[in-house]
């Protein structure tokens, strides 16, 4: 069967390729798509159809073959087969009555099962019911708490809260509704803290720039009060140092009590400063909250910094300056209390815009001012300003700067206003000794000043060696050195002593001297205020050193640097130069005043009939004049000084007279008027023997006396009443008894001067051999002198 198979396929598939090709793709369980397409394209599906059927046959003649070579076997499996079917149905008929039996036991389990899957069911959703409403119970109880946060100020903890909300809960929570409230409510809350804290720092900006002032007063007085201590400490340790100079005084070191105390400090509150900046930061918001505090100070200082016009400079000074370090100072708290609230760079900004407006201000300010204290006051505030912003770190040299700068300024109005002060004393004082009734008026004009070396209260009523422009001009003086010291402490230059000394002098020489010359050389003084005038100056001198020492001690320099050499005032030696002026002065108007009385001369009776009883009129002026001179200038002027105006007086009368015999207004003269003229020397020798001695100026041991003043008119008087004029020409006596004569002066006097008076009975009067003989002597002299000369 196999064979004809076989035979009949080789057979039919002789036509071509394809049956082979089909056969080898199906014993190979491939896919017979290819074959199938290529048929069809090629139009031949007959022949495929053909070679399907014919591989069918074969596959049918293989199955038969297969069952033939296996019945058997297939047999009894179909037996084996239909017993185990019959097992199968005595088994589904015993598992069909064991059903049953179950279905009547499990009926009721089965609807205690349902009621329990629905009580699990019902479990579930009351757990899933429970654990939504715990979240919600605790997100409500949380915005309860935030709710009582924020109505009790406790923003920062409010803040927390809706930060752990959104955290923690608001991603979780089942009911949508309350999320969405809460979702909702959670930026209103933070723009509701942040508008509050803003609030409260906007009050704070408004409360601070208020109180900056008081801030700024309080650390301006503080620094005042250091100051106050400093120098106490500082005169105390150049007492010590004296006292350890001289010896070791043991009071010198001890502890002061007084000063040992707290700084006292005006607290403010920048609570809402760092509660507004907190919430910021929690907020996200730190950078937009720095800004607006910026911004907001910045403009704060800007309208600070303002001057007002509604009132003068000087009143406003202390406010405007106040105000200035009110601010700077809550400034520097802010810096080192709120950590990146503020940067030290944005702090040194402000200060240095400030300060060059601020500068800028008091340059201004200080070039409008035409009075020295205005000056000084306001100095003194902004030397506080410097020393209170220095303590707090900042660099304040421009304002000393600005002082530095006006210093000349300053010394201009000074000086000025002390000339118009020495100007007004000197308009008052009547140059006259001043008297010193109480202890009081001796402490406050003479002690106060040092005027006297002598400390202890002499008897009262005093009458001081200078007149009453003395206390005034020496207490003008020391308040022109304490300001210029105030003025010149705490700024730039350390050692002030050294200025101070240069600008004492030129107010001493400039002011004060020019002042006295003036009134020397003014010509309207008498004598007695010339006298005065030369004592004040020496008292005034004497004072130069005082005004040093007390230079020095406000300036802090020990009492021994001054004992070094050149250390003094180039015045001293100006107002001794002033002093020869008036010395010089006061002989010239002496003179001048004798001059008048010595015009009386060529009134007296050169031809006098009879010899004079009593001296001349003008020798009675002369004396009484010259007494006042004396009385005025002994207690007043040294002894030197006395001595060379008495004793110029006295040569200038001398001179007077023999000018006055010498000129043309005394065209002869007798021995009657020289005998007058004998009687007024011999006055006013004893008068000047008499002062002589009673001034001490005989102490002195000087070479010549006040009546060697009047030699050469002695001399004079003593060759025209002599009985041998002729010894004149004698060498010898000349020089013995008349060496202070001249010739010239002699012959033309002895050409005028007649041994007796001219009447015409003459030569039948008294007059006896000798008057004769004396006459012929001085008639040899006249002949010997033309012939000399």
């Amino acid at each position: 069967m196999t064979a004809q198979t076989k035979k009949r396929g080789a057979g039919e598939s002789g036509n071509g390729g394809i049956g082979t090709a089909l056969a080898g793709f199906v014993s190979n369980n491939e896919d017979l798509g290819p074959i199938v397409r290529n048929a069809f394209e090629s139009g031949k599906p007959e022949a495929l159809f053909h070679n399907l059927r014919g591989i069918a046959k074969r596959k049918e003649v293989e199955i038969e073959e297969l069952c033939r070579l296996h019945y058997e076997e297939f047999i009894l499996a179909v037996d084996e087969l239909r017993g185990v079917l019959v097992d199968a149905d005595g088994l589904k008929a015993a598992l069909s009555g064991e059903n049953l039996r179950l279905q009547e036991v499990a009926s009721a389990l089965l609807l205690k099962l349902d009621e329990l899957l629905e009580l699990y069911a019902a479990n579930k959703n009351l757990g899933e019911a429970l654990a939504t409403f715990k979240i919600c119970l605790q997100v409500t109880s949380l915005c309860q708490v935030c709710n009582r946060d924020i109505a009790g100020g406790k923003f920062h903890t409010a803040l927390k809260t809706l930060e752990l909300i959104e955290k923690d809960y608001l991603q979780n929570m089942p009911l949508k509704l309350l999320k969405k409230v809460v979702q909702k409510q959670i930026p209103m809350m933070k723009l509701y803290i942040e508008k509050k804290v803003s609030g409260e720092f906007n009050e704070w900006l408004v409360y601070i720039r208020k109180f900056a002032m008081e801030i700024g007063q309080a650390s301006i007085h503080q620094a005042s009060l250091d100051r106050q201590k400093d120098e106490g400490m500082r005169a105390r340790q150049r007492e010590a140092e004296e006292c350890s100079r001289v010896g070791f005084d043991e009071h010198a070191y001890a502890l002061d009590v007084e000063y040992i105390d707290e700084e006292s400090t005006l607290e403010f509150d920048l609570t809402p400063v760092y509660r507004a900046y907190n919430i910021h930061i929690c907020l996200g918001l730190g950078e937009k909250f720095r800004e607006y505090y910026c911004s907001n100070r910045l403009m704060q200082l800007n309208l600070d910094i303002q001057i007002s016009t509604a009132q003068p400079f000087l009143e406003s000074h202390q406010h405007f300056l106040a105000q200035v370090a009110g601010f700077f100072i809550v400034e520097d708290r802010v810096l080192r209390t709120a950590e990146g609230l503020l940067s030290e760079s944005q702090v040194e900004t402000m200060w240095e815009a400030s300060i060059s407006k601020v500068t800028s201000i008091l340059e201004e300010q200080f070039t409008r001012m035409d009075a020295a204290n205005h000056h000084l006051l306001v100095k003194d505030y902004v030397s506080l300003l410097g020393a209170t912003m220095k303590k707090y770190g900042y660099q304040a040299t421009s304002l000393l700067e600005v002082l530095e700068k006006n210093r000349d300024r300053y010394h201009e109005l000074l000086v000025s206003y002390c000339r118009k002060q020495i100007q007004a004393v000197f308009a008052k004082d009547s140059y006259e000794r001043m008297v010193i009734n109480n202890e009081n008026e001796y402490n406050m004009n003479v002690a106060a000043l040092q005027l006297e070396p002598i400390q202890v209260v002499p008897d009262l009523p005093y009458v001081a060696p200078f007149s009453s422009s003395v206390p005034g001009v020496c207490r003008t003086v020391r308040s022109f050195i304490e300001d210029l010291v105030s003025y010149l402490s705490y700024g730039v230059m350390m050692n002030s002593y050294d200025v101070v000394k240069r600008y004492l002098d030129k107010l001493l020489i400039e002011v004060l001297n020019d002042g006295l010359l003036k009134s020397i050389h003014s010509g309207s003084l008498e004598i007695v205020q010339l006298v005065q005038i030369a004592g004040n100056i020496a008292t005034l001198e004497r004072s130069c050193d005082t005004f040093l020492m007390h230079a020095a001690q406000l300036c802090g320099l020990p009492k021994w640097l001054l004992e070094k050499p050149h250390s003094g005032l180039t015045a001293r030696a100006v107002l001794k130069a002033s002093q020869n002026a008036a010395f010089n002065g006061l002989i010239t108007l002496a003179n001048s005043k004798i001059d008048e009385f010595m015009l009386l001369l060529t009134s007296i009776n050169w031809t006098a009939e009879e010899t004079p009883e009593h001296a001349n009129d003008y020798m009675n002026e002369v004396l009484i004049y010259l007494d006042m001179v004396v009385s005025t200038a002994q207690p007043v002027l040294p002894r030197e000084i006395l001595f060379k105006v008495v004793s110029g007086a006295l040569s200038h009368i001398s001179d007077s007279i023999i000018t006055v015999i010498l000129s043309d207004r005394v065209k002869r003269f007798n021995v009657n008027a020289v005998a007058g003229i004998d009687i007024d020397l011999r006055l006013l020798e004893e008068f000047a023997e008499d002062r002589f001695h009673s001034t001490g100026l005989s102490d002195l041991r000087k070479e010549t006396s006040f009546k060697d003043c009047l030699v050469e008119i002695r001399q004079l008087t003593n060759l025209l009443l002599s009985n041998q004029p002729e010894s004149f020409m004698n060498s010898v006596i000349r020089e013995k008894n008349y060496g202070s004569l001249d010739q010239k002066k002699v012959a033309i006097i002895c050409d005028k001067f007649r041994d007796a008076p001219d009447s015409l009975f003459g030569s039948l009067s008294s007059r006896n051999m000798v008057q004769n003989a004396r006459k012929k002597s001085l008639d040899v002299l006249k002949r010997r002198l033309k012939d000399f000369s």
